[in-house]
């Protein structure tokens, strides 16, 4: 019998060691998260604010993000010029000529453009016949050397553009050629 109560003893002591262990945990949990997380409560009215002033931070955000989308790259507003409407012409067919002073000859196709009305095209489709005459003329006036590279066919064109005039001034009275443009360009 002693040993019996001796083991009721041991058993109810160990249940009271266990019981106060769990609450020393619980109370350490406790102060813990006290502690950690801070003794003073967060103030509701606070946390509101902070929410609202985060929305409307976000809110104008999103508005300038979306302004900025619309948008795009930054333009920049063109002068207002008063624009002409440029009218062109092309001559059928090629024009082919020998050149000064050279075995070699020029082929090149022609049109001209002009921003008055349509009665200088009309002119110019009239006197076709002596136009291509003049372009043959003063194109055959030109060397091989004086037509190479870009500025070569820049003066052919400058010349093709005062001959046109020249004859047209002659037949109508008025010019009205403002550029000389190669449809095609080729040296043999």
């Amino acid at each position: 019998m002693a040993e019996e109560a001796e083991k009721t003893k041991g058993g109810l002591l160990k249940y009271i060691m266990f019981g106060l262990g769990g609450i020393a945990l619980v109370g350490l949990g406790l102060g813990a998260g006290f502690f950690v997380f801070g003794s003073k409560a967060a103030d509701p009215s606070e946390e509101i604010e902070q929410i609202v002033e985060r929305k409307m931070k976000e809110a104008e955000e999103a508005a300038a993000a979306a302004a900025a989308a619309d948008a795009g790259p930054e333009k920049k507003e063109a002068p207002e010029v008063k624009n002409f409407l440029t009218t062109y012409y092309e001559f059928s067919g090629t024009f082919t000529t020998n050149l000064k002073d050279s075995r070699k000859f020029l082929q090149a196709g022609i049109g001209v453009s002009t921003q008055y009305d349509d009665a200088v095209l009309a002119n110019v489709e009239t006197h076709q016949l002596a136009l291509r005459s003049e372009i043959l003329g003063t194109m055959s006036e030109f060397s091989e050397e004086a037509i190479q590279g870009k500025s070569g066919r820049d003066d052919l064109a400058q010349a093709l553009e005062d001959s046109l005039n020249k004859k047209l001034e002659e037949l109508e009275g008025f010019g009205g050629v403002e550029y000389v443009h190669f449809t095609s360009f080729m040296l043999q």
